[in-house]
């Protein structure tokens, strides 16, 4: 998708998240969004939906928000709690739980996409050998970045777009697209996987390019 975006012109970056906490990781990704001249269309995809959100409420010069397969959550909302309401998701069945060095010589919990479960949870559109690939390297998320409440979300106040995958069984499809209606956000359900963006650039990509006239 980011290459058929620079081949339309668009001037893209793409930081990595740290997947750490709500807070810190909207804190790094809010000070990289206003490091960059000029107007701003934010970008998130899963747990990233979340950060972008509270992340422009951070940074005055984003001025639109595209959620691709995300969540975004209300203030105070957890998206454990979130996700625990969702009939499409099985991804609590699929997680593997390790260990990380945290502060002071204690360990934290991270968490994995069991890569035999990654085709099914994660990846169903794609072929098995490019989602054995991904689920090979994928970054584990902070187990205790679900259970922090959500700060201010800027879909409250900036227009929003959100592609909708249908057969989304991490994040679940319903779960994502009852807060991309609650968001009031521009939909397009797509028929695919959480990684609908891998399977599906195109039609992503020309969400993203259709926010872009909106907000320019």
């Amino acid at each position: 998708m980011t290459e058929l975006l620079l081949g339309f012109g668009v001037s893209v970056q793409a930081p990595a998240n740290p997947l750490r906490g709500i807070a810190s990781d909207s804190a790094y990704i809010a000070s990289v969004l206003r490091q960059i001249d000029g107007p701003v269309l934010a970008v998130g995809h899963s747990y990233g939906g979340a950060i972008i959100s509270n992340a422009a409420a951070q940074a005055p010069n984003v001025v639109g928000l595209v959620f691709v397969a995300a969540f975004a959550p209300e203030l105070d909302e957890k998206l454990s709690d979130v996700e625990g309401t969702s009939r499409d998701s099985v991804l609590g069945s699929a997680l593997l739980q390790r260990q990380y060095p945290a502060a002071e010589g204690a360990t934290a919990v991270e968490l994995y996409v069991d890569p035999t479960k990654f085709n099914e949870v994660f990846a169903a559109d794609l072929p098995a050998v490019q989602s054995a690939v991904l689920g090979a390297s994928q970054r584990p998320v902070a187990a205790a970045a679900f259970d922090e409440p959500n700060g201010a979300p800027a879909w409250k106040t900036l227009p929003s777009w959100a592609v909708v995958a249908t057969g989304d069984k991490a994040a679940g499809g319903d779960v994502v697209l009852s807060m991309a209606q609650r968001a009031g956000a521009e939909i397009v359900e797509l028929e695919g996987s959480h990684l609908i963006m891998v399977s599906q650039p195109a039609p992503v990509a020309e969400v993203i390019m259709t926010a872009l006239k909106a907000v320019s």
